[in-house]
């Protein structure tokens, strides 16, 4: 019971809609409410831009309702039907004066709110590959069907009585080419190489035809030795893994946090690896400190209940040691036998473990590189965790390579390789993304700076007096001695120690146990530390000469602090710009700039542009693709194995297929006076022009509604034309060109149409429609606006849709 306006309102109980019909029809339901209830109805939307998708679908069904700013305003008024915007996720009736509150997530169940709660969740690797398409002045760009220029700008044309905005591209001999936004599916930016040394093409020479029929050939050789990878790897069925869900259950129970929802998402997709008898190869990249390791402990388990062994293979000593350490804690209460194979161990040992490795006394063994020596042998291995694949050498991952096709392959990575991120984007290895970061974990704040005392011992100081620990990587070892009494003398107040991968064994161990156990403030060291030593109390880190690593290793190294709840800074020491690389330059650009959580996965991204994406197969880095860019050289990958898979030969020289082309002759553009920013409307066209369903469309108007305000009519006709295009690409239909007259409607070979239909439309109405060559239908009518011929078109294409028998 609530009182305003010296008026009381009884509220009932809220309002409850069938699920099954909320389902399927929610505007039928609403029709039948509408009939029985006897007062008035106000429906609420979440957002702005979610009240217009409502008033678009509520009018395509004679629904008009009214809208109201607030609920005051709905009251003061005497319209039936209102609707306003509100965070409300259930409706209500309120008896006196006769009010129903229908909100959308009652209209469409959960999908609404559920979607807005999953942004910043999992990440589609695609789709963080296509956020990095913004352009700069003078980037290299690839149109599809004239090849690699440089990208001018958005300019406004008037071509006849229409204005719309174009891609302008340069090419070879200054001449420039004007591509409409609505065709900015045939434009990527150039990756694949230095943008320095891309190359430039002529209009109208063959240069271009024939760098893409050499790397379309190219991409067919992968494909087919992809495809025998795969080949193989079927003939020889994995073994299927029973779970045991009891057992399964308790020790799930037992992990002291609550998963994420992409770690959980992750493990579920690992355990249905297992359970299948499909050898698993999956790579899963999650930044360091989000949860990799449970993922393996969850999989060794299934593993090892299963009757598997389990082999862990990492890159350093160390982190053998740690992970050995965690593996004992986490299997503590269950009877399986976890061993290290690393040069900690003393000869004795490691012929121990090794002997009980062979007679399957071992359960789970972790080690470095040795592991995969030809004297280590298993008696019922199962399943391989490789931890940090791109610090293990050639001449290992080929041994990887031999391992895929007999056992289970798990690959943990913060930053995957770019020929790795290849090969899981292309198909040949599942991919999994854990993007989410733990609770109360905080971004670690990156500084790229010069070397100054002042700066070192600021930074040192401040850690040290609020309790913490530091790292500064120097990575030579010949004189990171001086290093050290350099870093002494600058803040006296520290206790520094040295660690280095040339110590004896045991020495290093001590240090490394005195640092964890905070008796000491300062370790200088080499990047030994750069993989999985996990000391909370450490969050700062200092890199001297950081241009001098990749950026994988920069990525690795920072994440060594900000373990915990602490705010943790990075202090990345480099000479001026004009003393570095180009490239070391862009690489430390692009950490400094990506420091938010879960961006591992983006800066692989920034690598495989800063490095070139390289072969798939093979050691070299650089590949065929860097004459034609790394996004079409994979979308020619996909079509030849897509091409393969059916039995086909893929024709090299047909472009590819991007759906059909609309021609309205409207305006239909994102006007410079509602979104003034070129960088954000060219990445709005761009997402408009790729978008592969309805609804994705519909979700960007909801965005840009919230964002910029009401859309304008050019802007909603750009997204109508759009949403006719993805109707008319499944129907087979290659081009529709319509105008004041009419126009005319081309096919594809073999279209996906209702010919009795179309046939029946020639009967009954000859001088509107009729076939022009064997391919094409004239339409001739009246289309004085693009609103009719929007209309007209869409009511064509719903005739054309092959009914079901039904």
């Amino acid at each position: 019971e609530q009182s305003c306006a010296h008026t009381t309102y009884v509220t009932r109980a809220p309002i409850n809609l069938p699920i099954d019909a909320r389902a399927t029809e929610p505007l039928c339901i609403v029709r039948n409410f509408l009939e029985n209830f006897h007062g008035r109805t106000i429906f609420v939307a979440e957002t702005a831009g979610r009240r217009e998708m409502l008033l678009d679908t509520f009018q395509s069904h004679h629904l008009r309702p009214k809208y109201f700013e607030d609920w005051s305003m709905f009251l003061a008024d005497s319209a039936p039907i209102g609707i306003t915007v509100a965070p409300l996720e259930q409706g209500a009736i309120v008896e006196e004066p006769g009010i129903a509150i229908i909100t959308e997530s009652q209209l469409f169940g959960e999908r609404v709110m559920q979607r807005r709660r999953r942004k910043g969740g999992a990440r589609d690797p695609e789709s963080l590959i296509r956020d990095l398409t913004q352009l700069a002045i003078r980037a290299p760009v690839v149109h599809e069907s004239h090849g690699v220029g440089r990208y001018c700008g958005l300019q406004t044309l008037t071509v006849g009585e229409l204005t719309n905005e174009f891609l302008c591209l340069e090419y070879a001999d200054e001449t420039k080419l004007y591509v409409p936004v609505s065709s900015l599916h045939l434009i990527t930016r150039y990756t694949g190489a230095d943008p320095d040394l891309a190359p430039l093409h002529k209009l109208g020479s063959q240069q271009w035809q024939k760098a893409r029929k050499k790397a379309a050939e190219r991409a067919y050789d992968v494909a087919a030795e992809l495809l025998d990878i795969q080949a193989r790897r079927s003939a020889r069925p994995g073994r299927a893994i029973a779970i045991d869900n009891d057992q399964y259950g308790a020790f799930t129970q037992a992990f002291r946090f609550e998963e994420t929802p992409d770690q959980q998402s992750t493990i579920q997709s690992v355990v249905r690896d297992l359970e299948s008898d499909k050898s698993m190869d999956r790579l899963v990249c999650g930044d360091v400190g989000f949860g990799k390791t449970e993922v393996a402990m969850r999989a060794a388990f299934v593993a090892v209940n299963g009757g598997c062994q389990v082999a862990v293979l990492v890159p350093t000593t160390l982190l053998a040691q740690q992970h050995h350490q965690n593996f004992c804690d986490r299997f503590a209460d269950w009877p399986i036998r976890v061993e290290q194979l690393s040069r900690f161990r003393s000869k004795q040992e490691r012929d121990a473990v090794v002997n009980d490795l062979q007679t399957g006394k071992v359960d789970i063994v972790i080690g470095t590189h040795k592991l995969l020596q030809s004297d280590i042998g298993f008696k019922r291995l199962g399943l391989v965790v490789i931890d940090e694949e791109h610090r293990f050498g050639v001449r290992q991952k080929e041994r990887f390579k031999a391992l895929r096709a007999e056992v289970d392959v798990l690959t943990l990575t913060a930053t995957p390789i770019p020929r790795t991120l290849n090969m899981a984007l292309s198909g040949l290895r599942d991919l999994s993304l854990i993007a989410t970061p733990p609770q109360r974990r905080l971004s670690i704040k990156t500084f790229v700076r010069q070397w100054s005392n002042s700066l070192i011992r600021e930074a040192c100081l401040r850690e040290i007096r609020r309790g913490g620990q530091v790292y500064f990587v120097h990575n030579r070892v010949e004189n990171i001695a001086k290093i050290a009494e350099r870093i002494q003398s600058l803040v006296p107040e520290a206790g520094t120690r040295i660690a280095h991968g040339q110590m004896r064994e045991r020495e290093l161990e001590q240090v490394m146990l005195d640092f964890y156990h905070r008796r000491f403030n300062v370790l200088v060291c080499t990047t030994i530390i750069e993989t999985g030593i996990d000391v909370p109390s450490a969050n700062t880190i200092i890199i001297n000469r950081s241009d001098r690593f990749g950026l994988a290793q920069l990525h690795q190294l920072r994440g060594r602090v900000g373990r915990s709840h602490h705010r943790a800074y990075a202090y990345l020491l480099a000479p001026p710009n004009h003393a570095m690389t180009a490239d070391a330059v862009k690489r430390l650009e692009a950490i400094e700039s990506l420091e938010d959580l879960g961006i591992g996965f983006s800066l692989a991204t920034h690598d495989l542009e800063i490095r070139g994406a390289g072969e798939l197969l093979g050691e070299e880095q650089s590949g065929q693709m860097q004459e034609v860019g790394y996004s079409l050289y994979t979308e020619l990958l996909e079509r030849a194995v897509s091409a393969l898979k059916r039995g086909h030969s893929p024709e090299l020289d047909r472009p590819l297929d991007h759906g059909a082309e609309i021609d309205l002759h409207v305006r239909a553009l994102i006007p410079e006076d509602y979104l003034s920013d070129i960088q954000t409307r060219l990445m709005i066209y761009k997402r408009i022009a790729s978008a592969k369903s309805s609804e994705e469309l519909r979700d960007l108007q909801v965005e840009m509604i919230d964002r910029f305000g009401l859309l304008p009519g050019a802007t909603k006709t750009l997204f109508e034309i759009t949403e006719l295009k993805l109707k008319a690409t499944p129907l087979g239909i290659r081009k529709i060109e319509f105008g004041p007259r009419g126009g005319r409607i081309d096919f594809r070979e073999q279209p996906k149409v209702d010919p009795e239909r179309i046939i029946l439309l020639m009967q009954t109405q000859p001088q509107t429609y009729r076939f022009d060559g064997q391919n094409r239908i004239r339409v001739t009518m009246d289309l004085p606006d693009g609103q009719a011929r929007l209309r007209t078109l869409d009511k064509l294409l719903r005739s054309f849709e092959i009914r079901d028998a039904a």
